[in-house]
C-alpha cells in the first residue's frame, strides 16, 4: 500500500490515502467503520451546542415519535412534526423550565423523541456557506465533495429511522456527537424483510417489520435474516454499502450525524427501476378512492401525474442506454474487441459480490461490521446466488402478505394495496426493468 496521507497541521497522519479510502468504499460489499480519519475536520466539533450558537433562532423541522415500542414500524407518516430551534431542543432534552421549550412543550420528553433528519446542509447553512467547507469528503477520495452534498441529523434518545434500503449509491456516515446503533441486513435478505413501497418515498424501500421488536407470527421469514449490528461512536465513519437494509436509533440524549450518499455506476439501472415503481404506485393509489391520504411520505412534495412519470421513465431509460453505450465504447477502445457482450444483470452483479475484498486492511483503522450470532433454533437465510437472482419464480418471491390475509374466503375481497405490494416487490421490479431494457435496447 502507498504511504498514508499526511494529516493537516497539528494532526497525526491519516491511516488511508484518499485513493485507498475510495477503493475500499467503491469495492467493499459489507459495512465497515473507518477510524482516525476525521479528527481534523472542523465538522467533528459540530455538537448541538455549537450548532445552536451558529443557527441561533433559525428553526428546524423536527419529527416527533413515541418512545414506547410496538410491533409496527414508526414510519414518518405516523409521526408529528414541529418547528423549533436547537436551543429549544437542548432545553427540552435536558428537562429544564418548560417555558423555554417552545413547540416542544406539547410533548413529554420522557415519552417522546425528536429528530431533525434529512436536513440538507446547503439549506441549513444557506446564510453561512463557509460552514460547508467543514465537511471534507475529499479525504475519502471524493474531491470537491463537502457539505453541499451532505445531510445533517440531530436527534434525542430513541429517535430512529425506520428500516429501509436506499435504491441508489452507498452511504458514508460521520458520527459527530453521541452514539447511534445501526441494524444492517445484506441485500440477500431482501425476500425476508417484507419490503413495501407504502408509504412511498422515491429511492427508499421500507420494511414492514419493526426490526427491534418484530412480530414473528406475521413475519416468520424475518427470522432467517442475517443482522449486522454496530454502535457508532463520535469520530467514526460508517460505510453502508449498496442495497444494505438499515434501521438507525439514537442511543444518547443528543446525537449529531452527517452523511453523504455516494453515486455509483449501477445507479443508472436503479433509476429505471425507481421510475417504473413510481409509475405503478402513483397509478394505483391515485385511482383508488379508498387509499388513505398517508400513502405518500412527508418527504415527497406532491403526486406526479401519469404523464410526468412516463416522461421521467423515458429519461431514465435514455440515460441508462447512453451510459451503456459509452461504457461499451470505452471497453472496445481498450481491448480492440467490438464483439457484443451479454450485459450482467443487476442481480448477477449484486450476488457475485457478496463477500468483502480479501485485501481489506482490517485492523485498528478499519473494522468490519460482523453478523450477530444467530438466536437459538432460528435459521438464517443464505445469500441468493446469481442464478437464483436471475431466475426468479413464484416460489422464490417473498411471502409478503400476512398469514391471516392468505386465508381467502368466498367473501374476501383483495385490496389494491395487496396487488400493488406484489407488483412493486423489488424482485418483480427488477424483472420488469430487465424486460423493458431488453426490448428497448438498440
Amino acid at each position: 500500500m502507498e504511504p498514508a496521507q499526511e494529516g493537516r497541521r497539528g494532526h497525526l497522519p491519516k491511516p488511508f490515502t484518499p485513493q485507498q479510502a475510495r477503493d475500499l468504499i467503491l469495492n467493499l460489499t459489507q459495512p465497515v467503520v473507518f477510524h482516525h480519519m476525521v479528527s481534523d475536520w472542523p465538522a467533528s466539533a459540530w455538537n448541538v451546542g455549537y450548532l445552536s450558537s451558529v443557527l441561533s433562532e433559525n428553526p428546524l423541522c423536527f419529527r416527533i415519535g413515541k418512545k414506547a415500542l410496538d410491533t409496527e414500524p414508526q414510519f414518518e407518516t405516523r409521526c408529528s412534526y414541529i418547528s423549533g430551534t436547537l436551543g429549544q431542543f437542548q432545553e427540552w432534552v435536558r428537562g429544564t423550565s418548560a417555558h423555554l421549550w417552545g413547540s416542544f412543550s406539547a410533548y413529554d420528553p420522557s415519552e417522546y423523541w425528536a429528530y431533525a433528519d434529512y436536513k440538507y446542509l446547503a439549506v441549513v447553512f444557506k446564510d453561512r456557506a463557509e460552514m460547508l467547507q467543514d465537511v471534507v469528503w475529499a479525504d475519502f477520495g471524493f474531491p470537491g465533495r463537502d457539505g453541499k452534498e451532505s445531510s445533517l441529523w440531530v436527534g434525542s434518545s430513541g429517535a430512529n429511522t425506520p428500516c429501509h434500503v436506499d435504491s441508489y449509491g452507498c452511504n458514508l456516515v460521520l458520527q459527530v456527537q453521541g452514539r447511534k446503533t445501526w441494524h444492517l441486513y445484506p441485500p440477500g435478505d431482501t425476500p425476508h424483510m417484507y419490503p413495501t413501497r407504502i408509504p412511498y418515498e422515491e429511492s427508499s424501500i421500507f420494511s414492514k417489520v419493526n426490526v427491534v421488536n418484530p412480530d414473528r407470527s406475521r413475519f416468520p421469514l424475518f427470522s432467517r435474516t442475517s443482522p449486522h449490528v454496530v454502535t457508532l461512536h463520535p469520530g467514526q465513519v460508517l460505510l453502508v454499502p449498496r442495497h444494505w437494509w438499515h434501521y438507525v436509533q439514537s442511543v444518547d440524549d443528543m446525537t449529531v450525524s452527517i452523511n453523504s450518499w455516494i453515486e455509483l455506476d449501477s445507479d443508472h439501472e436503479s433509476r429505471v427501476q425507481e421510475a417504473v415503481t413510481r409509475t405503478l404506485v402513483c397509478l394505483f393509489k391515485s385511482a383508488d378512492p379508498c387509499s388513505p391520504p398517508d400513502w405518500l411520505n412527508p418527504t415527497e412534495d406532491e403526486v406526479p401525474t401519469h404523464q410526468t412519470n412516463l416522461r421521467d421513465l423515458s429519461r431514465a431509460v435514455g440515460a441508462y442506454t447512453e451510459y451503456q453505450r459509452e461504457k461499451q465504447w470505452s471497453r472496445d477502445s481498450r481491448t480492440g474487441n467490438s464483439g457484443p457482450k451479454r450485459r450482467r444483470t443487476e442481480g448477477e452483479v449484486e450476488a457475485a459480490g457478496d463477500k468483502p475484498l480479501p485485501s481489506a486492511p482490517f485492523g485498528p483503522h478499519l473494522s468490519p461490521v460482523a453478523p450477530t450470532p444467530p438466536e437459538p433454533n432460528v435459521g438464517r437465510a443464505e445469500y441468493c446466488s446469481a442464478d437464483a437472482q436471475q431466475n426468479v419464480t413464484i416460489e422464490t418471491l417473498p411471502k409478503a402478505c400476512d398469514s391471516h390475509a392468505r386465508q381467502l374466503g368466498s367473501d374476501r375481497t383483495i385490496s389494491s394495496e395487496e396487488v400493488l405490494d406484489c407488483l412493486v416487490d423489488p424482485q418483480v421490479i427488477r424483472l420488469v426493468t430487465e424486460l423493458l431494457l431488453q426490448r428497448l435496447s438498440p
